[in-house]
């Protein structure tokens, strides 16, 4: 005797070995023995052996036309061999009966299973509702496979280009458009962004960054709406100053400049003017809104996203010519010494006679002309009074450093300028330290510093920088912190530091300065004027959404930063390198801020100066590949970015006010920017 029976869901055939009480021994064609249930059997029968059986069965199954199928069963619940009955007009030899339970259980919109053998057919509506939906599936896939094909052949579907960025950044994993790119990639064994690329959908790989940056950051756009520029007060009494910036050629937001003016008895006055749109732009106004959704400028090789729209910037930048609105922060120093004898914080409207670049000074200005007095350039006896002031403040910053049990900073590091036209990169090397770059810092880290105290004695909360060791359970690393209240930064040397010199550019900047001011204008009574109380919510609010932009913002620029540089070695085709070993397995080249990892690479010393052999390079997946040629030299530590954790990388950006460039750091500690 042979049956048909189901099993875990299946139909199988089988020949009865033996039967004991509710249960059958059957050995399957394929040889295999089982036990089966009475309960699972469906049809026993003498003939045709199991195997026949079951292609028959199969055969009938194939065969069977459901719609009629369908209205034969009625409404009622049927067993298959009733249904049998009146389908095949007689009753259903073990063949035909296996057939339709085939049928019967293949065929579930059509029939519900209601128990073992028994099945009831679908209402009308929902076996109409299911017929459409197949048949859109069956629309849907044939549109999806001409999706794959148009895909495969670098061509964009015209459905699919609007939803571009939406399938890299952020796909719907159950959409067509999104099965039809995952599917063309398996077949073509590429990625989704390489066959954007491919198609043009993504024109570069430059577009795809800033693609994918604006989608997780921007995802409304760039730009800005419409807004009134706002006022500067009147009233504001004018400085008796001509002031000068100094900044990178690129460099837009002009934030800082500095007057120098000798008194009568001989003391020198040193003013430090900073741009003040705080002045204007009040909490919670338009303006306001706008920057704290960005919370900073944007900053990458050759672009930039501002904080603020340009017709804001231009109210209150440093622009040479004009009378600005300015925070001002007077320092008295005594030559003899250049001690500072007294400061004093007001807001004034500040002539700027000069807008003094990097690109024209750097070769005239440097430390032998500054000592000689040799050369000619604008504002020379100024700069020469400031660099005198820088050196006393470096080294008093250092002594201090000291007291903190840190080693002195390291100056030998080399920063880069990153310049873009037409999509052809340079990049410029500059040695960190440089006169007009540490003039600028120092000052900066003093105004910062000097600011910082003002709130702390005022009662008047801030956003402060702080970095210490046995602070909070973070001193491992010496990580920088934001913190509300005045706190050392060991890394500067500083007894606090709060970023308030950037006003254009960082929101922290601007909410100090609201802060500062009413510290200057107020005295006393500053806490109760005050923009932000002590322990005010919407504060840490601010210094937890800056933190977290602050590090999207600073990722996207090392992106950019490396995928510049791997254009670069394009454009110079270069394939033979020096590099400088960092650290372990970790390598830079020597004209460009390019990281490369070699994994397995032999012992070589820190320092060591070698030549590497450029293999390939991926400006969609921004990696490199390259091997080692040769050490050359065993060098000293004259252009390592590696330091130790001590070694003064907290002051590493305080020289870097210029826009585009950047300061290859360690990752700790954090490296700090005026």
């Amino acid at each position: 005797m042979n049956l048909f029976f189901e099993e875990s869901g299946d139909f199988k055939v089988g020949t009865v070995l033996s039967q004991a009480g509710e249960a059958y021994q059957v050995e399957m064609p394929s040889g295999k023995r089982t036990k089966v249930k009475v309960k699972d059997v469906l049809v026993q029968y003498e003939k045709p052996p199991a195997q026949e059986l079951l292609d028959a069965a199969k055969a009938i199954a194939a065969d069977v036309d459901f719609e009629f199928l369908w209205e034969v069963a009625g409404q009622e619940e049927f067993g298959f061999a009733e249904l049998g009955a009146e389908y095949f007009g007689h009753a259903p030899q073990p063949f035909e009966a296996a057939g339709l339970i085939l049928a019967l259980h293949g065929a579930p919109i059509y029939f519900y299973k209601k128990g073992r053998g028994r099945y009831k057919a679908a209402p009308e509506a929902s076996l109409r509702a299911a017929q459409a939906g197949i048949e859109k599936k069956r629309q849907q896939g044939l549109i999806q496979d001409a999706y794959v094909e148009m895909l495969k052949n670098n061509q964009m579907p015209d459905a699919m280009t609007p939803l571009v960025h939406q399938l890299l950044f952020k796909p719907d994993k159950n959409s067509l458009e999104y099965k039809a790119l995952d599917a063309a990639c398996n077949e073509l064994h590429t990625s989704a962004p390489r066959l954007m690329l491919a198609t043009g959908a993504i024109a570069s790989a430059k577009e795809l960054h800033m693609a994918r940056f604006l989608f997780d950051n921007f995802p409304r756009g760039a730009g800005f709406p419409s807004v009134p520029v706002p006022a500067t007060p009147g009233g504001l009494p004018l400085a008796d100053v001509a002031a000068f910036s100094i900044d990178d050629v690129t460099t837009t937001e002009i934030d800082d400049a500095f007057s120098v003016v000798t008194l009568p008895d001989g003391m020198i006055r040193v003013g430090i003017h900073i741009a003040a749109p705080g002045l204007g732009i009040k909490p919670d106004d338009a303006v306001d809104k706008m920057a704290r959704s960005r919370m900073s400028t944007v900053y990458m090789p050759g672009d930039k996203i501002t904080m603020l729209p340009d017709e804001v910037v231009n109210a209150f930048t440093l622009a040479e010519g004009k009378t600005c609105p300015a925070l001002c922060l007077y320092a008295t120093l005594d030559p003899a010494d250049w001690s500072v004898k007294s400061t004093v914080t007001r807001a004034e409207m500040v002539p700027i006679k000069s807008n003094l670049r990097h690109n024209d000074l750097d070769e005239l200005v440097n430390e032998e002309t500054l000592a000689s007095g040799e050369g000619e350039y604008p504002h020379k006896a100024e700069l020469a009074v400031l660099w005198q002031w820088a050196l006393q403040l470096e080294a008093g910053r250092m002594k201090k450093r000291e007291q903190f049990g840190l080693k002195p900073e390291q100056n030998n590091r080399v920063d880069f300028n990153f310049y873009v036209d037409d999509d052809v990169v340079s990049v410029v090397r500059r040695k960190r330290g440089a006169p007009l770059d540490k003039i600028v810092a120092e000052l900066m880290i003093f105004a910062n510093s000097t600011w910082g105290k003002l709130m702390h004695d005022s009662g008047v909360p801030g956003i402060y920088r702080s970095q210490g060791q046995g602070v909070g359970g973070w001193a491992a690393k010496m990580q920088v912190r934001m913190v509300t209240h005045a706190a050392p930064h060991q890394g500067l040397g500083v007894d606090q530091y709060a970023w308030s010199t950037s006003p254009l550019r960082r929101y922290t900047d601007l909410v100090n300065q609201w802060q500062i001011l009413a510290c200057a204008g107020h005295g006393v009574t500053a806490p109760l004027v005050a923009p932000f109380k002590p322990r005010d919510a919407n504060l840490f609010a601010i210094v937890s959404a800056f933190d977290a932009a602050y590090g999207a913002y600073n990722d996207h620029q090392q992106n950019m930063e490396r995928y510049w540089c791997l254009r670069w070695l394009g454009q110079q085709d270069e394939r033979k390198v020096e590099a400088v070993v960092l650290k372990d397995e970790v390598l830079r080249l020597a004209d460009i801020p390019l990281i490369v990892r070699l994994p397995g690479m032999p012992p070589v010393a820190r320092g060591a100066q070698v030549k590497l052999d450029i293999l390939r390079w991926d400006e969609v997946d921004l990696t490199i590949e390259a091997r080692l040629l040769e050490v050359a030299a065993a060098a000293a530590d004259a252009d390592l970015e590696y330091e130790e954790e001590d070694s003064g990388q907290a002051a590493a950006e305080e020289a870097v006010e210029a826009e585009g460039v950047v300061a290859v750091v360690a990752p700790q500690p954090e490296a700090e920017a005026p």
